[in-house]
């Protein structure tokens, strides 16, 4: 799951604190559209996965409006924190960094295993080139192991072409998102063993909107609670530990 090594803490407390004091009758969830399963766009161009369908059933519940408004990875806390949408639900894994710019929710996945892919069944990813996302937890994760080089990228699919193209030997990212890929790869292969990174997958708010993070957690509850949240993950997130 993934999380933005941001330095945004300074907008937070800024002007676009000021830019969420009130909310329009529309609720407006961001997203990747570029993490499948968790979200990705279709055929016709509208968000789609795991989060779309979840996002939906959380707004029918809190009965709220919402619309998807689809942003890059890179930016996703600072045009929240701007008041181009009032939510993240974007693959968001919740960490503390982040916390301190901006609020979670109760988380709606556990944490999910992250695994290294590569050409290479021999390949020492402890002492490798890795590639990940950039502002991911996986690319955290990398940066801290004393022999790995991390080299990063600006979407999920450039980290898997880095090593296909020979530009990395390996790549680090959710194994919900690795694993169709490898499924349709016969070149490409997970090595080593899963890693567990960060505390599961939240919805994102403006520190500010602590009623509207309430709503979406009470729904979060009542599907926790009847089981639908565990359906969709079975649905989804075949290898995702259910609640």
């Amino acid at each position: 799951m993934k999380t933005i090594l941001t330095a945004t803490a300074a907008l937070a407390l800024g002007t676009g604190m000021a830019l969420a004091a009130e909310h329009s009758a529309t609720v407006r969830l961001g997203t990747e559209g570029a993490y499948a399963p968790y979200n990705f766009l279709d055929d016709d161009g509208e968000v789609a996965g795991f989060e779309r369908q979840l996002g939906d059933e959380l707004c029918a519940r809190a009965e709220l409006t919402c619309e998807w408004v689809t942003n890059d990875w890179d930016s996703i806390i600072p045009n929240l924190v701007s008041g181009n949408y009032d939510a993240i639900m974007a693959g968001m894994s919740i960490t503390d960094e982040r916390d301190e710019v901006i609020d979670f929710s109760d988380p709606y996945t556990q944490p999910d295993p992250s695994v290294y892919v590569s050409t290479m069944d021999d390949v020492d990813v402890e002492n490798a080139v890795v590639a990940a996302q950039s502002g991911t937890i996986q690319a955290g994760h990398v940066a801290s192991m004393e022999g790995a080089t991390l080299v990063e990228f600006a979407t999920p699919e450039e980290t898997v072409a880095a090593v296909r193209n020979g530009e990395a030997d390996a790549v680090l990212a959710d194994k919900a998102f690795l694993m169709p890929i490898v499924e349709n790869e016969s070149e490409l292969s997970v090595v080593g063993d899963d890693v567990l990174l960060g505390g599961g997958i939240g919805m994102g708010f403006r520190e500010s909107d602590g009623e509207l993070r309430e709503k979406f957690n009470a729904a979060i509850q009542s599907m926790k609670d009847d089981g639908s949240l565990n359906a969709l993950i079975e649905e989804w997130l075949p290898d995702g530990a259910t609640f």
